[in-house]
């Protein structure tokens, strides 16, 4: 199968040369040029599978050029028990008759990205092999809190690769902060950037357009890649899960094989949502795809009014993973929502990035409200949500309390009963104090105290390597500004 640029469909390359590059060099996202189906009987199969095999035989329908036996040695090293502490890996807790929770948090960093990025340095170097890439590929990662920790965790001192990780200064949680900053590995970087999550994400994206670099960096033995969800090697894995969570549910006796199934997720980047929406375009029984946000509710706005502006005010919230204005995986939806059309797409990123704001065509609308419901969440509801699953002996994060309102909000203000899956994209003890804000139990000072005081509190034990942070010293301290990442990546390179 090829990938095109969503800027350029004549632009096309291999599954290989797409994870490689990570961002065409037209700036566009490379998207599959079509989707392989999956039926029902492949569903049922599916059933017999642990989850490793599942994602082996997912993604091996859109990565023809690796072998299977090659596929299932890399999720079984990415989703073996060294580093996974749940046995079904992705595993669904069931909440009531018709709701369910998708647990994608039992990795090594405890956080969803650890679903894709614990396979994407097995993608990567087997795709550095496969193109004959003698040069080291320097992986550049901007991340909201979570990202650039399951990054650095999956890449480091993988040969041929260094990562530099750039996050906002005052943007992550304390405990994230503590992850990245005391990361091991002789091949790993981590700086603060002055600004938000957006500042950092352009940063890092100019950095990918800047040509007299690019050039620079070969003659010195050195490529770019990314990490981030805009490289088609972090969204192919999280197909995975959703795919999986139905053939659970099918397992369970829940629902019945081609019975639709809501899924409601909590996303900032739109790359998590993004990875459903494939899922349903390859045949899988997705009814209505939910998009949660927290009040930085861009993504609402636009889903209700086909119109995206990122000019509104940016709220640093609880929930620090959605505090994003500017979606980059929307690209990939308004591609296919156009029916390829490169040249719309061009003009709606150039509107965003000469104006902040675009507006899609009325049919585009259309197909995108028949699918996706946007709603959002104040920090007051979250706190609410956080505490009603609480009484409910369910502990949650807040960006699944924002999954869990928005739900909530939908089925009030649609009557639909179909059944439905909202995720968890983080453990709550990488967010303790606003957890414990929200039960009621005035925080300690302290990050990593907090873990201890939220295990006494409810008796929920904390996942191990997050107790473990506790008398590590960080590594990394720099702060720097955006028009200094540049030199920052020269620097760390040598």
């Amino acid at each position: 199968m090829q990938y095109l640029s969503t800027r350029d469909k004549n632009l096309r390359k291999s599954a290989a040369q797409a994870i490689t590059m990570g961002l065409s060099r037209d700036g566009g996202l490379f998207t599959p040029v079509s989707f392989p189906s999956i039926s029902a009987l492949e569903v049922e199969i599916l059933c017999g599978m642990p989850y490793r095999k599942r994602a082996a035989y997912i993604m091996g329908k859109y990565l023809e050029q690796f072998r299977p036996e090659e596929l299932n040695l890399f999720t079984k090293i990415a989703y073996g028990p060294d580093k996974f502490d749940h046995p079904e890996v992705a595993p669904l807790h069931q909440m009531d008759k018709r709701t369910w929770c998708l647990e994608l948090w039992h990795g090594p960093t405890s956080a969803f990205k650890d679903m894709a990025l614990q396979i994407l340095p097995q993608l990567l170097s087997a795709s550095l092999r496969m193109t004959g890439e003698k040069k080291t590929a320097c992986v550049l990662v901007a991340t909201s809190g979570d990202t650039g920790k399951a990054a650095m965790e999956g890449f480091a001192d993988v040969e041929q690769t260094k990562i530099l990780v750039f996050y906002p200064e005052n943007g992550v949680s304390e405990v994230q902060k503590l992850q990245m900053a005391t990361q091991e590995g002789g091949n790993v970087g981590v700086c603060a950037v002055k600004g938000n999550f957006d500042d950092a994400q352009n940063g890092v994206k100019a950095i990918f357009s800047d040509e007299q670099l690019r050039e620079e960096l070969a003659g010195r033995g050195y490529f770019l890649s990314s990490a981030n969800s805009i490289n088609w090697g972090r969204i192919l894995p999280q197909v995975v899960y959703y795919i999986s969570a139905y053939c659970d549910l099918l397992n369970a006796h829940e629902i019945k094989l081609g019975e639709p199934v809501n899924y409601c997720v909590p996303t900032g980047n739109f790359g998590n949502i993004l990875a459903c929406y494939y899922a349903k375009r390859m045949g899988l029984p997705v009814g209505r795809l939910i998009c949660a946000s927290n009040c930085n509710d861009v993504l609402t706005a636009f889903i209700r009014t086909g119109v995206y502006d990122r000019n509104r005010p940016f709220h640093t919230t609880m929930s620090p993973s959605m505090d994003i204005l500017i979606s980059s995986n929307l690209e990939r939806l308004l591609f296919d929502l156009s029916g390829g059309d490169d040249e719309l797409v061009r003009t709606y990123m150039a509107q965003l990035d000469q104006t902040g704001r675009y507006e899609i065509m009325p049919e585009m609308k259309k197909r995108l409200q028949e699918v996706f419901y946007g709603g959002f969440c104040s920090e007051e509801e979250t706190s609410a949500s956080i505490k009603m699953l609480h009484e409910y002996d369910y502990l949650i994060d807040p960006h699944t309390a924002v999954a869990a309102k928005v739900l909530t909000d939908y089925r009030k203000e649609t009557g639909d009963k179909t059944p439905a899956v909202f995720v968890s994209t983080a453990s709550p003890y990488k967010f303790c104090g606003s957890v414990l804000d929200a039960i009621g139990v005035p925080p300690v000072a302290g990050s990593l105290e907090r873990i201890s005081q939220m295990q006494d509190v409810t008796g929920v034990a904390a996942p191990a390597r997050l107790a473990a942070l506790k008398g590590k010293a960080p590594r990394f301290t720099a702060v720097i500004e955006r028009e200094n990442m540049v030199a920052n990546v020269q620097a760390f390179l040598g």
